[in-house]
């Protein structure tokens, strides 16, 4: 015969919920999960949507002659991949992104290369003016497919509470 289950203080954690401040621990890293592979029609479009006139993203032709020799994938859209990449980890419960700072590119991304990210939690501090959120700073590595770093940056993000996040 068997009872109730036994009471455990046990945390169970649904990541579909993502991180709330109070989950965030300082040098703690995130290997986020996925990938995303650049394609020449995302570097195309987001050029396009950008209004970004830099035939490098968009021009064979005049990438052959370039320093790399073929088309780059749009800086911006590498920083927008690589930061998509981590909402679930470490911004699906922000209230707001506060800033990037110190981005860095070094090494190039071409079409056809797949995007990965980590992220290392830097610093945690409850908000001074909104008692419902903290401020959770990360910095943030994107890398492809071989290991290459391609761009690093340091996100700052008001993140809620677990009591003070809006009903879903």
């Amino acid at each position: 015969m068997t009872g109730p289950p036994e009471e455990t203080t046990q945390r169970v954690e649904r990541d579909w919920e993502g991180r709330f401040f109070e989950d965030f621990g300082v040098g703690t890293c995130y290997e986020h999960a996925g990938g995303r592979t650049i394609e020449g029609t995302d570097n195309a479009w987001f050029t396009l949507l950008t209004n970004n006139t830099n035939e490098l993203h968009y021009n064979s032709h005049y990438a052959q002659g370039s320093l790399f020799g073929q088309r780059l994938v749009n800086s911006c859209l590498t920083l927008a991949v690589v930061t998509g990449l981590t909402v679930a980890g470490v911004s699906r419960n922000a209230a707001a992104n506060l800033g990037w700072d110190d981005v860095r590119l070094p090494a190039p991304v071409f079409e056809g290369d797949t995007l990965r990210a980590r992220s290392t939690v830097l610093e945690t501090r409850p908000s001074r003016s909104r008692p419902e959120t903290g401020i959770v700073r990360v910095r943030t590595e994107g890398y492809k497919q071989d290991g290459t770093v391609v761009i690093t940056f340091d996100r700052t993000v008001l993140v809620y509470t677990r009591e003070g996040a809006p009903a879903s």
